[in-house]
């Protein structure tokens, strides 16, 4: 079976730099929660490494975005 990467919204891929930096300003350097804030960064880190995997290999076949697709009504 051949890995099929899921288109993902470009909202991910904002949510995961602007939570990484987040992360580590306030939560890693400022407020001094060293673990908590590796670990929120770490978490944002592959959330952005989903969503570059999701740019290179997402597919773009018609039918396979159809199903995909929430926000359409299937007929």
């Amino acid at each position: 079976m051949a890995f099929k990467a899921a288109p993902l919204p470009h909202e991910w891929m904002i949510t995961s730099i602007i939570g990484f930096f987040v992360a580590y300003f306030l939560v890693y350097r400022s407020l001094g929660y060293f673990k908590w804030g590796a670990a929120f960064m770490a978490l944002f880190i592959i959330m952005f490494i989903a969503s570059m995997v999701s740019m290179s290999n997402a597919t773009t076949d018609p039918d396979d975005l159809e199903v995909l697709a929430v926000h359409y009504k299937r007929r």
